[in-house]
């Protein structure tokens, strides 16, 4: 079993080294998230996203990742919609996957997401969940990691046990949320993040550069992982979601030279998940 600090002698650092991959959730939701997602990794801290298939302006985004080709990325696998007048459907046509649609043919809604994962049909699972895998390889991309949109795939470890066999097939990395999930990982020799993932959602918005500048200076060491959700304040933004002052504070965070500056004062080493890919891919 690997321990907290293992992944850094896997990844090349010493134990005490502070590891922070800064990935952006939702690549694809929207424009204005699309957006705010090249500009935190162009301009700001940001050092990968994961692009949410299923979603109308993922063509926007994978054309930014053609123009973007040195942008790493995942595939945000998605089975869930939180908006209710902004829906997304299956990428899979056939009715094999009816566990995974509401009474409309889109996805089931966030509000009951505890009893769709417990209720949907692994084997409806694992057939979208690979269609879109596929769908984003053939764009002609190459992802480096899975994750899921609102962390379906550990909220079961079912789920979790199918992407992890699909990454093993596809060769890529695997984001674990949280404990024992990241434990699983590590006795099987993976590199894993060494603790909880932090989501921006989870966080106080009303004063969130205070609290992302609190989380940088005590980083403990080892890998952590934040998953952030930027968008740019507009219209677009704001008629989506209700909650849009998250991703316009995330925005600013990311972009703020103060984040630039405690990320160099604290030492801290921004990584991507190539190289986590990588080890993946010799231990698969």
């Amino acid at each position: 079993m690997l321990g907290s600090t293992e992944t850094n002698s896997l990844l090349g650092y010493p134990p005490e080294a502070r590891l922070l991959i800064v990935n952006i959730d939702d690549f694809g939701m929207c424009h204005s998230i699309n957006e705010a997602t090249i500009r935190s990794i162009r301009e700001g801290v940001a050092s990968s996203c994961t692009l949410m298939y299923p979603c109308p302006w993922s063509l926007h985004g994978i054309d930014l990742l053609k123009e973007n080709p040195d942008i790493p990325f995942g595939v945000h696998l998605t089975v869930v919609c939180e908006h209710a007048r902004y829906k997304w459907r299956p990428v899979t046509w056939s009715e094999s996957v009816a566990s995974l649609r509401d009474e409309s043919g889109y996805y089931h809604d966030y509000a009951r997401i505890d009893e769709f994962v417990e209720e949907a049909d692994l084997a409806d699972l694992e057939i979208e969940f690979r269609n879109q895998i596929e769908a984003v390889l053939q764009k002609g991309l190459k992802p480096t990691h899975l994750d899921s949109h609102c962390h379906v795939h550990s909220r079961r470890e079912a789920i979790f046990d199918i992407v992890l066999e699909l990454a093993r097939e596809y060769g890529l990395a695997v984001r674990a949320h949280q404990r024992p999930l990241i434990e699983k990982l590590q006795k099987q020799g993976y590199p894993a993040n060494s603790h909880n993932v932090v989501d921006s959602y989870d966080l106080e918005t009303r004063d969130k550069p205070s609290v992302y500048h609190e989380l940088l200076r005590t980083l403990p060491p080892g890998l952590t992982e934040w998953a952030i959700h930027p968008g740019i304040k507009r219209a677009e933004l704001q008629a989506m979601e209700p909650t849009w002052e998250v991703r316009h504070a995330d925005f600013n965070f990311l972009i703020s030279q103060e984040a630039r500056d405690i990320i160099e004062e604290e030492e801290i080493v921004v990584l991507d998940y190539v190289p986590l890919q990588k080890l993946w891919r010799e231990k698969s």
